[in-house]
């Protein structure tokens, strides 16, 4: 999935990632953890990887146990969590993403950027609808130079 580097497309994020692993089956704790982990790592490529004319990407490869989620952007700056206090209103994401997940990392992104990814533990709630091995969305989030979302 490909969207703008603007803050209103991580709420889309969430929609399709909701949407994606609800299709798959999984529990509802697990999916709202999943959500929750790929709106932080999302919100964090449009703060931190934003380049102007760049979009940012987001992978979901789900197995019975598990869903990699991946966030690419066009920055070759690793991540690094901040030590943010009990005032500071942000500054905690990838915090939140290293107590949910089972492993995170990042590599570097050819030709430019880095991927910064979370391995998440996920149970079955019901019966899959379908069984795909990897989304491909056709949604897309796409702004213009003034600002707007598409």
């Amino acid at each position: 999935m490909q969207f703008a580097s603007t803050a209103r497309c991580v709420s889309l994020v969430r929609t399709q990632v909701r949407k994606a692993l609800q299709e798959r089956g999984y529990a509802r704790s697990d999916i709202d953890d999943a959500v929750l982990v790929a709106s932080e790592l999302a919100t964090n490529a449009v703060v931190h990887g934003h380049f102007p004319g760049h979009l940012f990407e987001v992978g979901l490869a789900p197995s019975d146990d598990t869903c990699l989620i991946e966030v690419s952007d066009s920055s070759p700056r690793p991540p690094r969590a901040l030590a943010a206090s009990a005032d500071n209103e942000s500054g905690r994401g990838l915090q939140l993403v290293n107590a949910l997940a089972l492993r995170v990392g990042q590599h570097p992104r050819k030709p430019v950027g880095k991927t910064v990814w979370a391995t998440m533990r996920m149970a079955h709630g019901r019966e899959p609808k379908n069984s795909p091995t990897h989304w491909q969305v056709t949604a897309a989030c796409t702004g213009t130079a003034d600002g707007r979302v598409l």
